[in-house]
């Protein structure tokens, strides 16, 4: 496989992929639903909400997390998850943006 060449793209352009790249799986869907049906910090139902293994949660949360789309905070031996704000609405704003931009041309293929 050939190179991405992310250079040759817009910084939000770049930004806007690693946010949905992030998102792309099931699994970080149902995550971020629980995290946001929560309204809180979520420290470990996860697991039992999602009938996935501890690890692969790990995995996932980690991803979000990378992706800057949820923020984590040690709290003993827990770490606790919840949607990062700005970043959230960075991408609500580019979403939005990005499907406002298509306008149905009178005559298409």
């Amino acid at each position: 496989m050939g190179l991405t060449k992310t250079e040759i793209f817009t910084e939000g352009q770049n930004r806007l992929a690693v946010m949905l790249k992030a998102m792309a799986h099931p699994a970080r869907i149902a995550i971020l639903e629980q995290i946001i049906n929560a309204n809180t910090c979520i420290c470990g139902d996860l697991v039992e909400e999602l009938g996935l293994a501890q690890a692969t949660i790990s995995q996932h949360l980690k991803e979000l997390k990378n992706a800057g789309l949820i923020q984590g905070t040690i709290e003993g031996v827990s770490v606790c998850y919840c949607i990062e704000p700005k970043t959230w609405e960075l991408l609500h704003k580019n979403l939005d943006g990005f499907f406002r931009s298509y306008k149905e041309p009178a005559n298409c293929c």
